[in-house]
């Protein structure tokens, strides 16, 4: 770290950097062991097959609540949830300003009775383009397009310099929702002097421009055309412009549009409350489309990743109340898949054809466009900014050090690449990594926020994995066995397995045979024989070590 009299500007994410989703970003002004703090987006990821039983992981902001009272607030640059959807549940560690444009305002405001906070919260509205002061942070919002309304770049000027945080964007020339992103501001902050440049690195692979929202009108429209029988869109709920372009797609085909999926309402509701979705008629619920013929209506439906409990997963696996698709109807995919997703969006599609549905995904039509800049984008904004030092964010590692190379092509003289838990000071002097905060992950289970590496998850995954056994030992008053050893598994024994369980059971007699009278008086030590020994005799047998626990009976 740098000499405590000196001042200084740090960067500092807990989340984002280094994996795509779960952002939580921070930067710190002052000396040494006094800075003030800006957090800049505070949001999720969602489970994969590697985190059984977990759907919502965040990342864990112990190294900011830890130092709350230095906290000047949370700004939100957008409305995606793996920027604002850990605001319910992470906030009362924080207990600080939200700072938020209208919509995202708006949103947030509908997630926050989900853990009783909404009378708590202060969330400040800022117009779009607006500045405001946090401490010692003079934050300006510049528009930029993205997949949702009102996305921000943050202009953070502080005594040291400017910061311009990106958030999440593209350069899209034709936005169905909300205007273009304000060049003329960029331009205008790269005249001032940027001294660094924090931006999105998703899409740092993909070549040329990432293409316009408005480019998929006709293509969804013929598309919609051509079919007569049931139709249904998946996309993500969040993607306004998305519903707007399919809704205006089905209205030119005769069809009326149905929203499935509990989050496409609550966002539609948030769009319409700010002036979006105009001359887009009222949507129908799935009651009102039951009604229709099947080649009246059009469905949009959550689910475009292959979550087991959304709207699409339902209707794939026959579930759903009042949706059925079947023979001849279609599925279109207006989305990209996210990395990890592959085998649930696989499953999700098998499913639907293995029913007679045709899907169709990008890969067969051009029916999805992305909300983050490719290359070329990229190296336009490095062209306005010309920014003295980059910092790739929202991004895996393999993205992150392209970006960083990229930067490098563009003139950037100096790169910091920061993952996770790396404190990088980026003014006075050069800039580089200078210490290291404490990081890790918190899984939503419950209702209740516990650590990913505590017992709880571990344990399940553990068990899933390995299987797990109970074993009941009852002794005497002189510690020896009053009764044959009782063993039950999950996840290990056939039915009707005799064998193995008895050969469990013998592992288990030696064991409390082997001990010292002395060491069988005593509780703990009987219990951790008996662990060790079932765990053994199972990886001998079957090559699992299965969670165990032992109840104990002394009579």
């Amino acid at each position: 770290m740098s000499s405590d009299s000196a001042e200084e500007l740090l960067f500092v994410p807990l989340g984002g950097a280094g994996e795509i989703g779960m952002n939580l970003y921070l930067y710190g002004y002052g000396r040494q062991g006094n800075h003030r703090w800006l957090m800049v987006d505070l949001g999720i990821t969602f489970g994969d097959d590697s985190t059984p039983g977990v759907d919502v992981m965040m990342a864990d902001p112990a190294f900011i609540a830890d130092r709350r009272e230095r906290l000047e607030g949370l700004v939100l640059t957008h409305a995606h949830e793996d920027h604002l959807g850990a605001v319910p549940y992470l906030w009362e560690r924080l207990r600080c300003p939200i700072h938020a444009t209208p919509f995202t305002a708006s949103l947030l405001r509908r997630k926050l009775p989900e853990t009783g906070i909404q009378d708590q919260v202060e969330i400040i509205e800022t117009p779009l383009g607006g500045r405001f002061r946090a401490g010692p942070f003079d934050v300006e919002l510049v528009s930029m397009t993205h997949s949702i309304p009102e996305p921000n770049a943050l202009a953070i000027r502080t005594p040291l310099g400017m910061v311009l945080h990106s958030g999440d964007w593209k350069l899209d020339p034709g936005p169905v929702i909300g205007e273009r992103a304000d060049e003329e501001a960029l331009r205008r902050l790269g005249e001032e002097g940027v001294l660094a440049l924090a931006c999105d690195s998703t899409n740092v692979f993909e070549p040329g421009d990432s293409g316009s929202e408005a480019d998929l009108l006709p293509v969804l429209g013929e598309m919609i055309g051509a079919r007569k029988r049931r139709l249904a869109v998946a996309c993500f709920a969040s993607n306004v412009a998305r519903l707007h372009t399919i809704a205006a797609a089905a209205a030119a085909n005769g069809r009326d549009v149905a929203l499935v999926g509990r989050s496409l309402w609550r966002i539609t509701e948030a769009a319409r409350e700010n002036g979006y979705l105009e001359g887009i008629p009222a949507f129908l619920d799935d009651v009102d489309a039951s009604r229709l013929p099947p080649d009246k209506v059009l469905y949009i439906c959550t689910g475009c990743q292959g979550e087991p409990r959304s709207a699409l997963s339902r209707i794939a696996t026959g579930n759903h109340a009042r949706v059925t698709l079947g023979d001849g109807d279609t599925v279109i995919f207006s989305s990209k898949v996210i990395p990890g997703n592959e085998r649930s969006i696989g499953r999700l599609q098998n499913r639907l054809i293995g029913k007679g549905v045709e899907v169709i995904t990008e890969h067969d039509a051009p029916v999805h466009v992305s909300g983050h800049p490719a290359r070329d984008e990229l190296v336009r904004l490095y062209d306005m900014i010309r920014p003295r030092i980059a910092v790739p964010i929202h991004g895996e590692t393999r993205h992150l050090r392209e970006h960083a190379v990229l930067a490098r092509r563009c003139g950037v003289q100096q790169v910091v690449v920061a993952e996770n838990g790396a404190m990088a000071r980026l003014a006075p002097g050069t800039p580089g990594l200078v210490g290291e905060a404490p990081t890790g992950r918190l899984a939503l289970e419950g209702g209740r926020v516990v650590p990913m590496d505590g017992d709880l998850v571990r344990g399940r995954s553990r068990a899933i994995f390995n299987g797990s056994a109970m074993v009941t030992v009852v002794l005497d008053a002189k510690g020896r066995l009053a009764g044959e050893p009782q063993v039950s598994a999950i996840g290990l024994l056939e039915a009707g397995d005799v064998a193995m369980a008895d050969a469990v059971i013998d592992a288990v007699r030696r064991a409390v045979g082997r001990m010292p009278a002395s060491s069988r008086k005593d509780d703990d030590k009987v219990r951790e024989e008996v662990r060790l020994a079932v765990r053994r005799a199972f990886r001998d047998a079957v090559g699992k070590k299965p969670v165990t626990q032992v109840h104990l009976v002394r009579l």
